[in-house]
């Protein structure tokens, strides 16, 4: 029952972006050996995600280690609570007031990466635009009437949406997305914040799975394993039909 209830977790999601339109999502290319993008990717979200979102499933330490990140410095500039550093990465936010302040309690964030995926997350966080309708003032052309602020907007800026507007055979008129202008109000160039995201997205894939690498690299010793194990059978067997033959 536990792994079903687990099988129907993992699966529900992918439903719910199957039933939404269609979006056209940019690749994110990533990279988990780049220690430099994932210590960057771990910045920002500390200074900018972190105070509503957790990664809860982490410990402060084990992304230290992993990231090449000393533990002082770790300490002094990534850890804002009053937590110690063997501690899991939890925010302080209280969740009533999260869900009042939102409509609904931030995500944990953790295996973020692996539910919605590395191209829907670099996408997401760089389609936000300026909507004078919405309570934060911003919306998403990946995630339509968000309720979360764009906050990275002072990297970014605000972009502005171009609207292009089509008329069905019902006379219903359809308004749709074709471009995000760019704002110059943020502290980033368009791409410098594109990289900027990248590594974010670099540290939520890393957060996701912390031993991939490791977990590969063990991949090609089995291989190898089997290869030499395959040829010292074959060679066996060859011994052992000889005197049958």
């Amino acid at each position: 029952m536990k792994k079903l209830l687990i099988a129907l977790v993992a699966f529900v999601p992918s439903l719910v972006f199957a039933s939404g339109a269609a979006v056209h999502l940019d690749k994110a290319n990533y990279d988990l050996t780049d220690k430099a993008s994932l210590q960057n990717g771990a910045k920002l979200f500390m200074n900018y995600c972190s105070a509503c979102h957790s990664t809860a499933h982490q410990r402060y330490q084990r992304v230290a280690t992993d990231l090449g990140i000393p533990d002082e410095l770790m300490k002094e500039n990534l850890i804002f609570t009053d937590s110690k550093i063997g501690e899991l990465m939890k925010n302080s936010m209280d969740k009533k007031d999260a869900a009042k302040w939102f409509g609904n309690t931030p995500l944990d964030l953790t295996l973020e990466a692996r539910v919605r995926g590395a191209d829907w997350i670099y996408t997401y966080l760089r389609s936000f635009y300026k909507d004078p309708t919405r309570p934060f003032g911003v919306n998403n052309a990946v995630f339509k009437d968000v309720a979360m602020p764009h906050v990275l907007e002072e990297l970014q800026g605000i972009p502005t949406a171009v609207f292009e507007t089509t008329v069905d055979a019902d006379g219903v008129e359809h308004h749709e997305i074709i471009a995000l202008e760019s704002n110059e109000g943020g502290e980033m160039s368009s791409d410098e914040y594109d990289q900027a995201v990248l590594d974010l997205v670099n540290f939520l894939v890393y957060s996701g799975e912390p031993n991939k690498l490791e977990r590969q690299n063990l991949g090609f010793w089995v291989i190898g394993f089997l290869i030499i194990l395959f040829v010292l059978s074959y060679l066996l067997k060859k011994e052992y039909w000889r005197d049958i033959h």
